[in-house]
């Protein structure tokens, strides 16, 4: 029986390529029991919403790209931090960007949700420093 690192992940990334070799990567580590892959931020919003007031599946990693339409990464942050029973302490998320901007970097350290920024793509090596 292999043992889990966690139990629930949330992966958030619009990119179906990227989904499916952090998955592969996630699931060859076996980082996390149950690995939730979701492409739209809004999807995700909603599922992290429904999770924390049912109790069910609760991500305790999120995986978070910042470029992504109609609602980007920082948007789902600001949107994060609007649920009232939220606990900081309870996720850990960390943005998996390619982004390098400085700007963007300054507000990923800014922001108290957020535990890491991640340069893609994820590693092995990675998820053994995190």
């Amino acid at each position: 029986m292999n043992s889990y690192r966690y139990k629930n992940v949330l992966l958030i990334d619009d990119n179906h390529i990227d989904n499916l070799i952090n998955r592969k990567i996630l699931d060859n580590a076996h980082y996390a029991e149950t690995i939730t892959v979701i492409d739209s931020p809004e999807e995700a919003f909603e599922f992290v919403r429904n999770s924390l007031v049912t109790g069910n599946d609760v991500p305790e990693v999120i995986f978070l790209d910042l470029r992504m339409p109609i609602m980007n990464g920082f948007e789902f942050l600001r949107s994060l931090i609007e649920l009232p029973n939220l606990k900081p302490d309870l996720i850990k998320i960390f943005v998996l960007s390619s982004s390098l901007d400085p700007k963007d970097i300054k507000r990923i350290n800014e922001n108290h949700l957020v535990s890491r920024f991640i340069g893609k793509p994820l590693t092995n090596q990675i998820l053994e420093e995190i």
